[in-house]
């Protein structure tokens, strides 16, 4: 074999290596695109219908190279894509902040039961917080993405949590890494009484809510003209926002 031959063949497997990398960045990539429009419908749905919106706000990342390297090592798995694909399940994450702890659990149900979403593990850590007092709602999940040549079941973690539990979570990982994951010991004991604090924060602030809402139903029914609807103010609403022609 001569030189020109060698070459052909390396760059024949760069062009491969270069491809299945590119390939497997977009999947995870379009995963977390199915995802997000999927909850932003139902944000649309709930501020258009319910007049209410249990999603505060959406973040979602794909782990970097490095991030994925170092869970790699953690783990003592082989650095290649079919390894990462198998054994890592939170290469895309996306993480939903509610007012209240019922919202996570109906936004949760509400993704569970779409037809397209595969559930594979749900963790409950409001119910069964960590050691360290940690709370969110985890759920890991298959989503297809159609490809030109094949469909890719791709893996993505949800995470669901409060305000206040996003707070905590954000202030630990910051002293966890600050202190290079050796946190002393009186710091670990006040995180944990901080944590026992946002769950009595939680449940104050969803009982305020609930008596609102029964408050509120009460001033309707005392006021029943304030739920009149005048059909002719409606249609001519939809005109001006474009929703029907003239």
């Amino acid at each position: 074999m001569n030189s020109t031959e060698t070459l052909t063949i390396k760059k024949e497997t760069l062009d491969r290596i270069r491809k299945e990398i590119t390939r497997f960045s977009m999947v995870y990539k379009f995963a977390l695109d199915e995802v997000n429009t999927k909850v932003n419908i139902l944000k649309e749905e709930f501020r258009l219908i319910h007049d209410y919106n249990p999603i505060e706000h959406v973040n979602s990342r794909v782990k970097s190279p490095e991030s994925l390297y170092r869970k790699l090592q953690r783990k003592n798995l082989e650095p290649s894509i079919t390894s990462i694909q198998e054994s890592i399940k939170d290469i895309a994450g996306i993480r939903i902040i509610c007012s209240f702890v019922s919202d996570i659990y109906r936004i949760s149900e509400m993704i569970q039961a779409q037809s397209d979403i595969e559930v594979v593990e749900v963790k409950d850590y409001i119910q069964h917080p960590k050691p360290n007092g940690y709370q969110s709602l985890h759920i890991i999940m298959k989503i297809p993405v159609f490809m030109s040549d094949r469909i890719e079941h791709v893996y993505v973690e949800m995470q669901i949590r409060t305000i206040a539990m996003d707070f905590w979570a954000s202030l630990e990982h910051k002293i966890y890494y600050k202190y290079n994951k050796q946190v002393p010991e009186h710091l670990t004991r006040q995180l944990k009484e901080a944590a026992n604090t946002v769950a009595e924060l939680d449940l104050k602030m969803e009982t305020i809510n609930n008596e609102i809402n029964i408050l509120k139903e009460q001033n309707a029914s005392n006021n029943p003209e304030e739920l009149l609807i005048d059909p002719r103010e409606i249609m001519l609403q939809m005109v001006g926002k474009g929703m029907l022609k003239e």
